[in-house]
């Protein structure tokens, strides 16, 4: 109970900062998401799909591609964040070496 007291102590504080908090931000906050760094994704591969693909394993809260700005075009990696870290697990496991949108992704714990 304590532990949840100062999730709610927390929240407040960063609240009471920037009324304008994502959702994405509270549950970093909260330190219970867990982001994945995915490689070698496809050029035509859209978060949309990438999120679906993910999905299976449990909530997607942001699948997010790195773009080229020069090039405007995916880099070849992103970051997928889940609700829980047993969803992460699980998909790690999972989706590491499998086809996505034709391409062989490679999924490590972002850092």
């Amino acid at each position: 109970m304590a532990s949840f007291r100062g999730i709610s102590d927390t929240f407040l504080r960063f609240s009471s900062l920037n009324p304008y908090l994502l959702s994405s931000q509270l549950i970093f906050c909260r330190g219970i998401a867990s982001t994945l760094f995915v490689k070698g994704i496809s050029f035509s591969t859209t978060e949309k799909t990438l999120a679906e693909a993910f999905s299976q394993f449990g909530e997607v809260v942001e699948a997010k591609i790195i773009m080229d700005k020069r090039k405007l075009r995916p880099k070849g990696f992103a970051y997928v964040t889940f609700t829980r870290e047993d969803e992460a697990e699980k998909a790690l496991t999972e989706m590491n070496g499998k086809v996505v949108d034709g391409r062989t992704v490679l999924v490590d714990y972002a850092m």
